[in-house]
Parts: C-alpha cells; sequence; structure tokens
C-alpha cells in the first residue's frame, strides 16, 4: 500500500475530521480512508429517475405543500 501525506490542512477541517473518528470510534487515519471510498465510489445521481422517484413518493404520501405560511404557523405553534 502507498503512503500519503497531506499538507496545509486548515485547523477548523482537522477538528472536523478527528471529532468524527472519535465519535465513529475509529483512527484518524481510518476516519479519511472511509471518508475517501464513500466519496469516490458514490454513483452519479441521474436527475430524472431522481425526480420520478420523487414524484411516486409524492404521489404516495399526500402532504400539503410546503408554503411560507405553512412555516408561519408552525414557528407561531412553539415548533423550531
Amino acid at each position: 500500500m502507498a503512503n500519503l501525506t497531506i499538507k496545509s490542512i486548515p485547523d477548523a477541517l482537522l477538528g472536523q475530521l478527528k471529532q468524527s473518528a472519535v465519535e465513529h470510534r475509529r483512527s484518524l487515519n481510518s476516519e479519511i480512508l472511509i471518508r475517501l471510498e464513500r466519496s469516490l465510489q458514490s454513483a452519479p445521481v441521474d436527475p430524472a429517475a431522481f425526480l420520478a422517484r420523487l414524484q411516486a413518493l409524492q404521489r404516495r404520501v399526500p402532504l400539503p405543500p410546503l408554503t411560507d405560511e405553512l412555516l408561519e404557523q408552525a414557528r407561531h405553534e412553539g415548533r423550531p
């Protein structure tokens, strides 16, 4: 296996990686490898297929459209 050195990682990004590694009980190296693998192995999204699935879901779940009025009502009722 090859080794790789990453230079000039912003402090905030390094902190996030370290925190995520702790939360997942992994080493920093393992956390970085897993995140790289996931980002490179993810399949590209077909917009037409995605919209078709979304429209099918909307037909199955009869919810009202999300409007500014509905959001304002939810805020008034004490929902965050």
